[in-house]
């Protein structure tokens, strides 16, 4: 028996209803779970990546004046890729050969360690951070990315995982030579801090641990705070773009934590380096001594306290 003509209009009617709840709900969840993607920590400086022209005249420096041990990865088909300096077991200063000019930048890129570089890589795509599609082990078998900054500064995200390459050496390769087992923060220049503030504040979770200048009513360097740990990240404000290997080195830098600075000053002089100037004062009122490598790149030690009341701005210490 023929049904209705209605009967068959509400069954019309109630298929594409069916059929737009279907796929409204298929929609919904993807944009549910993106949006609720979270932040895993970010604990500290995993590495900083430095570019140099002479890898004997880099361990003279790394290794023998600062007095780091190292081990090596190599090139899959041959040939040193680079070598690990290691300052303890979750930071590095990595060297690799092949500098150029002094037209090329010595600062290749700067880590920071998280506990679930998948979870991370997840949270800055649900953010609208191009990053890779996936990931997987790297040579060295931990887990990592690269991701640009706002003004095209490469920056890499680490998970140290079993059995890789890291994690094999830890309690090893920890000499009493080094001039410190901590490497407190890196820093580089800085043209735009609201662009950068962007990401590493309202994304990444930053947090402003003290700013200031050559005088108090200035700001040229700004120290970020990792959101899960002491570490930080300096932006180098008010600097136009360095023509000379010798200024871009002064802003694109390391430093190394130390009690006092003068048992690090006296040993580095004692090996044979040559300080440009003995310890200074910071305007942070840390005590502080810069150091060169061979390529011009500045290695600060610094006390980890202040010695004296910083200039512009509180600083956060806890």
């Amino acid at each position: 028996m023929r049904k209705p003509k209605f009967t068959l209009i509400l069954s019309a009617a109630a298929l594409l209803a069916c059929f737009v709840m279907q796929r409204n709900s298929a929609a919904r969840p993807q944009a549910s779970a993106t949006a609720s993607v979270e932040r895993p920590p970010i604990i500290g400086v995993a590495h900083i990546g430095l570019l140099v022209s002479d890898i004997a005249k880099a361990e003279e420096f790394y290794g023998h004046e600062l007095g780091f041990a190292h081990f090596s990865l190599d090139k899959p088909a041959g040939g040193l890729m680079l070598n690990y300096y290691k300052v303890n077991d979750h930071q590095y200063i990595e060297i690799y050969p092949g500098l150029k000019g002094d037209s090329q930048d010595r600062l290749s890129h700067v880590a920071f360690e998280t506990t679930d570089a998948r979870k991370l890589r997840d949270y800055l795509a649900s953010k609208g951070i191009k990053v890779p599609a996936a990931l997987k082990p790297g040579l060295d078998k931990n887990l990592s990315f690269m991701i640009d900054d706002p003004e095209g500064r490469k920056i890499e995200f680490v998970q140290y995982m079993p059995g890789s390459l890291h994690s094999g050496k830890f309690k090893t390769l920890l000499p009493d030579t080094r001039v410190s087992d901590h490497m407190i923060h890196s820093g580089f220049v800085v043209h735009d801090r609201a662009a950068e503030d962007r990401l590493y504040k309202d994304i990444l979770g930053f947090k402003v641990m003290w700013y200031g200048g050559p005088k108090d009513d200035q700001v040229n360097w700004v120290d970020m705070r990792v959101p899960d740990g002491s570490d930080w990240l300096e932006y180098m404000l008010n600097v136009t773009n360095p023509d000379s290997p010798k200024p871009r080195g002064v802003m694109n830098h390391l430093a190394l934590g130390v009690k006092s600075i003068q048992a690090p000053y006296h040993t580095i002089l004692d090996r044979g380096g040559k300080p440009p100037q003995p310890p200074k004062l910071g305007r942070d009122g840390k005590w502080q001594l810069n150091m060169y490598d061979p390529d011009l790149t500045r290695v600060e030690l610094m006390e980890f306290k202040p010695a004296e009341t910083p200039c512009c701005s509180p600083m956060v210490t806890q």
